[in-house]
């Protein structure tokens, strides 16, 4: 394996290494992240200014750049291109930049919604520094799993629903509330989606995000036996906590522990 040097070497410390400068590089880009995701909320989308278009190409520079630096520093290329979430990183970058041809469609939120899901990867990162995210990984991740599902769904029905005849749905806020009472099983019906549409869309909101509430709660009651802790020789992700070897391969692994207090 060749050694990192030179830009490579300084981005590769910034995003997975340690120290002062890397632990604030990473939560400036979480900052930066939910400051976007509160901009998608926020900024109109069917009757744009000037100013839009502006912050519109700054955050799709800057996302541009994240995405090209985690490739640069990327250990298996082809690997990154298997991501999903680097896709989705590609499709926000693709409509920050073309605002003119597409800004007058509602499904523009359903795109742009997919950020939030690289918000939550720094904070995987930010596991290894702090001591509360490695005990509480399993949780943390079923959290955000949750998390994004209930935006990414309530970015969908606002795209469908608004401007529909007979649709309780005019604005983000009405649709994330429909969201959250349809997945808590609570339905107070002052809030209702128009057509057959909108009654599968209820289905899938209400099956799968409650699975997803059940599996929070597993994480919570039950103690995760593995830990995630990637095998430098066959890139295995998962092993038991106390292993020494990789169960695939047989090579040495070396599993960060809290250490003695």
């Amino acid at each position: 394996m060749s050694e990192r040097t030179g830009l490579n070497r300084r981005l590769f410390w910034l995003y997975e290494g340690t120290g002062k400068a890397s632990f604030w590089f990473r939560w400036a880009l979480l900052v930066f992240d939910f400051v976007t995701i509160a901009y998608f909320l926020w900024a109109p989308f069917e009757t744009r200014e000037r100013g839009h278009y502006i912050a519109d190409y700054v955050i799709g520079a800057v996302i541009l750049c994240d995405l090209l630096a985690r490739l640069y520093i990327a250990k298996h290329k082809h690997r990154f291109f298997l991501k999903w979430i680097n896709w989705a990183d590609l499709v926000v970058v693709v409509t920050m930049f073309a605002p003119l041809l597409v800004s007058n469609f509602a499904f523009l939120r359903v795109l742009r919604a997919v950020r939030a899901i690289r918000a939550f990867t720094f904070i995987r990162r930010v596991k290894v520094l702090t001591p509360f995210f490695q005990r509480h990984e399993r949780i943390i991740d079923k959290v955000t799993n949750l998390f994004v599902f209930v935006f990414i769904t309530a970015a969908l029905v606002y795209a469908l629903q608004v401007g529909q005849p007979e649709s309780s749905v005019h604005t983000y806020i009405d649709a994330l509330y429909f969201t959250v009472t349809s997945l808590t099983t609570t339905g107070y019906g002052d809030v209702i989606l128009h057509g057959q549409l909108g009654r599968f869309i209820a289905i899938l909101v209400m099956v799968l995000g409650l699975s997803l509430f059940l599996q929070l709660l597993r994480a919570i009651i039950e103690p995760e036996s593995k830990v995630e802790c990637e095998c430098e020789t066959c890139g295995l992700m998962r092993h038991d906590r106390d292993a020494v070897h990789c169960k695939h391969c047989g090579a040495l692994i070396k599993i960060k522990t809290e250490g003695v207090l």
